[in-house]
């Protein structure tokens, strides 16, 4: 089984919409998606509401998910981590311990080559239209994602 694991900085707003958009397109016998936070600051808490109301617009329910926090144990437990942007990868790639933990580590957008910036915007204190764009954002770098996954 493949394991993946999405990252942001909460684990409220993005990568809890990259978690279940690409679960969601992955057959979950084979694999297997979750998501955390580099920051501590919503443990235990159920995604913003405003990606929860996103995601249902889209037919995906994310509202049982719990934001944790990533620990470095996330090395051995996963395949492939997708930080959502440069300064989550930087927070992830500090707690590596070796060349095997660094090489799990990707920066999420950089399978999108349409897209020049490789950070996923932080939608936080936005607009619910802000959440829809990173819907369609991380919607879009799935798609390319599964291809990958699957090859």
């Amino acid at each position: 089984m493949t394991r993946i694991l999405m990252v942001c900085l909460g684990n409220i707003c993005r990568s809890p919409l990259a978690h279940g958009i690409l679960q969601s397109k992955l057959n979950e016998d084979n694999f297997y998606v979750d998501s955390a936070g580099t920051a501590a600051y919503h443990i235990g808490n159920q995604p913003d509401y405003r990606s929860v109301k996103v995601a249902e617009n889209h037919n995906l329910d994310i509202s049982t998910q719990s934001a944790r926090q990533f620990k470095v144990s996330d090395f051995d437990a996963f395949d492939y981590i997708y930080a959502m942007d440069h300064s989550n990868y930087t927070n992830i790639i500090n707690l590596t311990r070796n060349n095997n933990d660094i090489g799990k580590v990707k920066l999420f957008l950089e399978i999108n080559t349409s897209i020049v910036n490789k950070n996923v915007p932080d939608p936080y204190y936005g607009e619910f239209i802000d959440f829809e764009h990173i819907y369609n954002l991380i919607d879009d770098t799935c798609n390319l994602l599964v291809d990958v996954l699957k090859g």
